[in-house]
């Protein structure tokens, strides 16, 4: 089975690390997030791609669930004393390397997409890893400072200094309406024989990829049948603070609510299938088969279940 995955976060990360366990991950292409890359320090900063590279790599620090394991921050420390701000963004000693090699092919001219490609050899993730553009998409967010009025930041600005509490009145995806999706995204999507929307923030992760008009009208116009695995568990989110970006752009935190937020594939929206956790099995989405599994990933036999059961329902759905 040829599979791709949009993917952003530590929860896409994780559930990739599942995926890998059902399907040949060679088979496996993961459209990734970069509407959270920043600039910081000089350096390009890609956080999704370097979640899913170290996760599959074996880099990752496994309790934070981002960077790099046994990291250092002697660099951070030297920064902070020199006074440079900003002090809310830290960049590890070892995650440095990584940023400094890609800022460096940047520089010279190569795109992200064989960048990331490079990164990856020495990571060997094994999966394909492509992001969603090689052009500058990033999310900002229209906030109410303090003493300022109402202005754009970047969205980890809001997600990391401000820790989302800044009420959002908007996300605007900086570059997306010029944006093309990268070398190999459109393929992978039109050779599937399943498309999966990853347990990830259907605002600033999911939300982010589909906001590449060409990327969207691709999933859209793909023969596999496309499976998403709730992120919102009991009414609320299983990682991070997807609710305070729900609440921004009017949908409920609910399986539900995110379910009709992606919509029907066949009412001009995203799913033909939609998994949800079981406590949430009396959920509807219009036009979409919604079936309740445990969505846990408490571990990686539950994660692995997880990934199982996406792809049986893609299979029952093709039938």
């Amino acid at each position: 089975m040829t599979v791709a995955v949009l993917a952003g976060g530590v929860g896409a990360a994780r559930y990739l690390a599942g995926l890998v366990q059902v399907v040949d991950p060679a088979s496996v292409t993961a459209v990734v997030n970069t509407a959270d890359d920043t600039w910081m320090h000089g350096l390009r900063i890609c956080p999704d791609l370097d979640t899913v590279m170290y996760t599959l790599g074996g880099g990752i620090d496994g309790e934070r669930g981002w960077g790099r394991a046994g990291e250092t921050w002697a660099v951070k420390d030297e920064l902070a004393a020199y006074g440079v701000q900003p002090t809310w963004f830290g960049l590890g000693d070892r995650d440095l390397a990584t940023h400094l090699v890609r800022t460096q092919m940047l520089d010279a001219g190569y795109p992200l997409s064989e960048v990331t490609q490079a990164l990856c050899e020495r990571w060997r993730p094994g999966v394909r890893l492509l992001p969603m553009s090689d052009q500058r998409v990033e999310t900002h967010v229209v906030v109410d400072l303090p003493g300022e009025g109402r202005r754009a930041i970047h969205f980890q600005e809001w997600w990391l200094r401000h820790r989302a509490a800044l009420p959002a009145q908007a996300f605007v995806p900086v570059g997306a309406d010029n944006a093309k999706p990268a070398p190999g995204v459109l393929e992978a999507l039109a050779a599937a024989d399943a498309i999966l929307l990853a347990p990830s923030n259907p605002v600033v992760s999911v939300g982010s990829i589909l906001s590449v008009p060409e990327l969207r009208a691709g999933l859209v116009a793909a023969s596999a049948p496309v499976v998403g695995l709730s992120p919102i568990v009991g009414g609320a989110p299983v990682h991070g603070m997807a609710d305070a970006c729900l609440d921004a752009i009017g949908v409920p935190t609910s399986a539900a609510g995110v379910g009709a937020h992606y919509g029907a594939r066949s009412a001009g929206g995203l799913l033909d299938g939609w998994l949800v956790h079981t406590t949430d099995g009396d959920t509807e989405v219009p036009g979409v088969r919604v079936l309740a599994v445990p969505l846990l990933m408490t571990d990686l036999a539950a994660t692995t279940a997880m990934a199982r059961a996406a792809l049986d329902l893609a299979a029952e759905l093709r039938r």
